[in-house]
Formats: structure tokens, sequence, C-alpha cells
């Protein structure tokens, strides 16, 4: 349905910090905030309730906190996607929690209509990274280049494939678009996760970032 709404659950443990969100994402016509918990442990306990599209996840709080939460999520096979919403820009926040399987991470003080545009955009399958998170991330890569050695063996139509996942493209749509079967693209894919030593399309989306393949 064209009209269907972003269903949307927000995980803060400050309650002004929820009810600004809510404010603003309310009156977003095609988002839909369905529930809050303010802390991860009610994080995933809600995500699991509801069933949101998206989850808003702030990392740093009592109990259980962001990055838990989401290997807790993970680990359910939630296919909710979160996107990290916090003020924590350190190498040693950022990282775990897009290894943890966050769809994107920007700040407290983002725009909201980015932070609407990053809802929509992380809910369409696409992994989302403000300039400087991404800039951490590639401080924090090998710094011998491990990870782009790898990124050698590829061939020039896995890149082609790479990048397009990173882009959220699924595998009928990369095949659309290269003009391949669906059956050569599988393999492509495979291939591709072998060669990167990656578990998912997400940790292959994230490695295209993190090496320049993607906008």
């Amino acid at each position: 349905m064209a009209d269907k709404k972003i269903r949307v659950v927000l995980v803060d443990d400050h309650q002004v910090v929820r009810r600004g969100l809510r404010t603003f994402l309310e009156i977003q016509e095609d988002i839909e905030v369905v529930g809050e918990a303010s802390d991860g442990a009610g994080g995933v306990a809600r995500t699991e309730e509801l069933r949101p599209d998206v989850v808003l996840m702030d990392i740093k709080m009592p109990g259980t906190d962001g990055i838990q939460a989401l290997r807790k999520l993970r680990e359910l096979q939630n296919p909710a996607r979160v996107l990290i919403v916090t003020s924590f820009t350190e190498q040693r926040t950022v990282v775990p929690a897009l290894r943890a399987g966050a769809f994107g991470y920007v700040y407290k003080d983002v725009d909201p209509e980015a932070l609407a545009g990053a809802i929509r955009s992380v809910h369409a399958g696409h992994v989302l990274l403000q300039p400087e998170v991404a800039g951490a991330l590639l401080a924090q890569d090998d710094p011998a280049g491990g990870g782009q050695g790898r990124g050698t063996t590829l061939t020039e139509r896995e890149r082609e494939v790479l990048g397009l996942i990173a882009d959220g493209r699924s595998n009928r749509e990369i095949a659309r678009a290269l003009v391949l079967s669906e059956k050569t693209v599988k393999t492509h894919v495979s291939n591709i996760l072998m060669k990167l030593d990656l578990s998912d399309r997400t940790q292959a989306a994230l490695w295209a970032v993190r090496h320049g393949l993607t906008d």
C-alpha cells in the first residue's frame, strides 16, 4: 500500500527526548510512532510486541544499553531496522553499534527533517551514516589495509553488485539494473560474503560504505 505509514518505536532514557521526537515525527504524514521505552530491555520487549518497521535507539541507557539491545534483537531475528540516535560520537560506541546490526547512526543534533529522511532511508533498506560517523569507521579500519586488501579479490562485477547492496537494492532490483538473472546475482552475493568473510548483506553494505563503493 502506497499510503502505509512507517511504524516507529522510540527507545531513550530521557522522557524529554522521547517527547520531542514524538512531537516532530507525528506531524510527518508517512511516519507513525507506535511505542516508547526508556531502556534497552524495554526497547527489545516493545519491538517484539509491536513489530515496528524502524526503532530509534539511544546507546547509553541504564541497565540494558543500546548495543546490548541490538544484539538481543539480532538474536531474536527481529526484522525491525534500528537507527541509532545518540550524542556519543566516539569510535568505541559507533563501531560496536554498527557491528551489532544497526542500519544507521545519527547524532541528536541532527536537523529534524534530516532525521525524518534518515528514518525513510533506513526503512528502505539503506545503510545510513552521517559523514562524521563514516569518518570514524574509516579511521578505525585496519591501518595496514587488511579489509581493503580482501576487497581487491572481488571482481568488477562483484564490486558493482556490492555497491547496489549498499544502496538497499534487492536481488531482483540488482538483476534488473545489471541485466543479470536473479540466480546469477545470488551467486555474486554469496561470493562477496565469502571473499570478505562477512555473514550477511548488512555487513556487506557497511563494508561498501567504509571502502567508498557507495555514496
